[in-house]
C-alpha cells in the first residue's frame, strides 16, 4: 500500500492544499491486466508530465535496477539532475523514486500521491464504466514517479521497466536511449514460454522518437549480450523503430577485468573509445557487463561516437561511486553475511558465479526463500554447487513459497544432511550464522565462513531491515 497516504485535490501543476483520509489503496501489483489504457489516460489528465524531460528506458530480465543506478550515477557525474524509478523496492516504497540519487522523502511521496488521486479516481471510474479494473499499485506508482520528476523538475529519468515493456505503464515514455539487459526465462505466464516470446515483449520499449521534440534525435537502443533468439527479436524491432543500434561484444565491451579489494577493476570498451583503470565496488562478472551498458547508455544519449568521448575522470568517479543495496551487499563480517536479490536461474547462476570466482570460503551457507510463481527447482539447481549447507524459509510475503514445499525442492538437489528448515527469515538467519560459526574452535574468530541471503527481492530487503540497513 502507499504508506501514510492523504488525498488532496489539486490542479495537475502538482502544488495542493489539505485533504481528509485515503481511499482504499490501488490494487496489488501482482494482479496486472496488460494495457496501457489506464496510465495513458491518467497521463494525459495531468498534461504528460512523461514528456517535460528525456527518458533512458531500461527493460530486461535480470540486472535493470543495477544499471539503472550506474546510469544515475553517470549522468550525475555529468551535471545533469536525474529522477530515477525502479521496481521493486527493497525496503520502502520511497526507494521507487530517487531524485539526486537518493530516495524521495516520505512528505514528498505522500504529496505526490495525494496530488494525483483524485485524476486516479476518475480514471478508475471511467475504467469500470467500461468493464475494466482500476489502476494498479504499479501503474499508481509509476504516475508519481513521473509528475515528481516534472516538480523537481530533472534534466533526464532513468526509467526501469517493471515486467516486460511493450504493455508496462513505464512505457508511456519513450526513452532516447532503450536499453535491454540480459534476457531470459522469467514470468512466463505474463510473457511467454520462450526467448523469443519474452524478448518481443522486452522489445515494445524500443520506438520511434517522438515527433514533437525540439531537436529531433534518433532512438538509440543499446543491447546486452544476448541468446541468438532474442537478438534476433530485438533487432528486427530496432529496424521497425528506426532506431540506431549499439550491441555489446559489437560496438562497445568490457576490454578488462580484474578482481580487485572491494570490487573489481575495469577497462571498458565504449562508443567513444576505452576508458580505463575504472573501479567498480560491487563483485560479480555480471556486473562488469552491466557497467559497460550503462556506460554505452550514456555515452548513447550525449551523442558520444569515435570523435567524442566522455570525461574519463567523471566516468570513473561515477562508477567508484555506485551503491547497489541487495546485489551481493556484504551487511556483516565473522561471519561475512551477503545479501543478494537473485530471483530466478539466471540471477542465480550469476550469484553462484560471484561467490566461485571472487571468495574463497571454507563453508557457506545459504538463507533461502523465494516466490511461489518462479522456477524454483532452477534456482535451488544454480545455487547447489556453492552452497555447503541451505537453510529454506519465508520472507513474510504471501506470494512466498512454504517452508516445507520448499524444503522439499531443496532436498532434491541439495540431499536431506544438507538442508535446514526454518519458519521465519530472522530464525533462518541466526541459524545460519550458528552453521557458518561451526567451521571455527569454540570462543575462537570465524574466518572463512559466510551466509548468503538469498531467493526474492523481498527476501533480501526483509533481510536488510533486519541488519539495520537504510534504504538507499
Amino acid at each position: 500500500m502507499i504508506p501514510g497516504d492523504r488525498p488532496r485535490s489539486t490542479s495537475p501543476n502538482w502544488r495542493g492544499g489539505g485533504g481528509a483520509a485515503p481511499p482504499p489503496p490501488p490494487g496489488p501489483e501482482t494482479k496486472i491486466e496488460p494495457s496501457l489504457a489506464r496510465i495513458a489516460a491518467l497521463m494525459d489528465i495531468l498534461g504528460s508530465p512523461q514528456n517535460n524531460y528525456p527518458s533512458i528506458h531500461v527493460a530486461g530480465t535480470n540486472g535493470k535496477t543495477s544499471v539503472a543506478r550506474m546510469i544515475d550515477a553517470l549522468l550525475t557525474r555529468m551535471h545533469h539532475r536525474v529522477g530515477r524509478t525502479t521496481s521493486p523496492h527493497l525496503q520502502l516504497a520511497t526507494e521507487r523514486i530517487s531524485i539526486d540519487g537518493a530516495p524521495v522523502s516520505p512528505r514528498t511521496y505522500v504529496d505526490t500521491y495525494r496530488d494525483i488521486e483524485p485524476y486516479v479516481r476518475m480514471v478508475d471510474e471511467q475504467s469500470e464504466a467500461a468493464g475494466g479494473p482500476k489502476m494498479s499499485k504499479f501503474e499508481v506508482t509509476t504516475a508519481m514517479a513521473f509528475a515528481a520528476f516534472a516538480d523537481a523538475p530533472v534534466d533526464v529519468a532513468v526509467v526501469e521497466v517493471g515486467l516486460g515493456g511493450r504493455w508496462d505503464a513505464t512505457n508511456v515514455v519513450t526513452g532516447q536511449v532503450a536499453v535491454i539487459t540480459p534476457i531470459g526465462i522469467d514470468h512466463t505466464g505474463y510473457l511467454g514460454e520462450t526467448l523469443t516470446e519474452i524478448a518481443g515483449e522486452k522489445a515494445g520499449i524500443i520506438k520511434k522518437a517522438r515527433g514533437d521534440d525540439l531537436v529531433p534525435r534518433d532512438t538509440v537502443a543499446v543491447i546486452a549480450q544476448q541468446e541468438p533468439e532474442a537478438m534476433d527479436v530485438l533487432l528486427r524491432q530496432t529496424v521497425e523503430a528506426d532506431a540506431a543500434v549499439a550491441r555489446e561484444g559489437s560496438e562497445f565491451a568490457v576490454a578488462r577485468r580484474a578482481v580487485a579489494v572491494g570490487g573489481q577493476q575495469l577497462d571498458l570498451q565504449g562508443l567513444g573509445g576505452v576508458y580505463t583503470d575504472i573501479f567498480l565496488p560491487l563483485h560479480g562478472e555480471h556486473q562488469a557487463h552491466n557497467a559497460v551498458v550503462a556506460l554505452a547508455a550514456v555515452e548513447a544519449f550525449f551523442g558520444a561516437g569515435p570523435q567524442k568521448q566522455l570525461d574519463v575522470d567523471a566516468v570513473r568517479e561515477a562508477f567508484a561511486s555506485v551503491v547497489n543495496p541487495g546485489r551481493l551487499e556484504r551487511v556483516r563480517n565473522a561471519p561475512t553475511v551477503f545479501l543478494d536479490a537473485a530471483h530466478n536461474p539466471h540471477g542465480a547462476k550469476a550469484l553462484a558465479a560471484a561467490l566461485a570466482d571472487e571468495f574463497d570460503f571454507r563453508k557457506l551457507v545459504g538463507v533461502v526463500s523465494v516466490m511461489a510463481d518462479k522456477d524454483v527447482a532452477g534456482l535451488i539447481e544454480a545455487l547447489e554447487p556453492v552452497f555447503d549447507e541451505i537453510v529454506v524459509t519465508h520472507n513474510g510475503s504471501p506470494r512466498a513459497m512454504d517452508v516445507e514445499d520448499l524444503a522439499n525442492i531443496a532436498v532434491a538437489r541439495f540431499g536431506d544432511e544438507r538442508v535446514v528448515t526454518a519458519e521465519t527469515l530472522p530464525d533462518a538467519i541466526e541459524t545460519a550464522i550458528a552453521i557458518a560459526e561451526e567451521v571455527g574452535e569454540p570462543g575462537e574468530a570465524v574466518s572463512g565462513a559466510g551466509v548468503v541471503v538469498t531467493g526474492s527481492v523481498v527476501t533480501a530487503g526483509a533481510a536488510r531491515s533486519l541488519f539495520g540497513k537504510e534504504p538507499a
